[in-house]
């Protein structure tokens, strides 16, 4: 059985398709990290800085799937910057921290993702689909965008992808669903990408 280390898990929409994987997922968010389990019981979930995690274990796997928070990077934060409706800042530099520590030091297959940002990247990504960067040192074939578009428009209030979040109570509960949801990768498109990794 493949070790798979996700991090940033979120709820879990990049790891919704994978099988035959034991899966370590790291989530710094408590209220996220309980729905994440509700989901994916069998999986160890840790509640912790993926960033430091990552440093700390990333021998221990045999491959690496890391989300950090897209937030600084995107073209939406810009747009609220210049509309005077967010403050300015700085982005965040463990994006590309975590691409070249794991283009020197990892020997599994890994994969990091994040939006496609604002700026003209700092480290070529591997493949673009959709809205989606992705680095990674193994070949990463298309993936069918339409189909990934036609998905993502298929939301409902409180569920996208299968993921149903009126049970939950969360704090803050209506901004930070949407935010859970709108942060979801296509679980078809998680799926084709550690197929690619274990082709590999």
């Amino acid at each position: 059985m493949i070790k798979v280390l996700n991090l940033y898990a979120g709820i879990g929409g990049n790891r919704k398709n994978w099988t035959d994987v034991e899966v370590t997922a790291i989530e710094y968010d408590h209220d996220i990290a309980i729905i994440y389990h509700k989901f994916f019981p069998e999986d160890k979930l840790i509640i912790d800085d993926a960033h430091d995690y990552l440093l700390n274990h990333y021998k221990e796997f045999d491959f690496i799937w890391s989300s950090p928070p897209c937030t600084t990077h995107s073209h939406l934060k810009k747009m609220g910057v210049l509309k005077g409706q967010t403050k300015p800042k700085f982005p965040d530099m463990k994006l590309y921290e975590e691409i070249i520590f794991l283009v020197h030091f990892a020997t599994c297959p890994w994969v990091v993702e994040n939006v496609s940002p604002y700026y003209e990247e700092l480290v070529y990504p591997t493949i673009k689909i959709g809205r989606h960067y992705f680095w990674s040192n193994f070949e990463i074939s298309d993936f069918q965008e339409e189909k990934a578009k036609k998905i993502t428009k298929t939301r409902i209030r409180d569920c996208k992808y299968g993921f149903d979040l009126s049970p939950f109570k969360v704090t803050n509960r209506g901004k930070l669903k949407r935010t859970m949801l709108r942060n979801l990768i296509n679980p078809e498109l998680g799926n084709h990408i550690l197929k690619e990794a274990i082709k590999e």
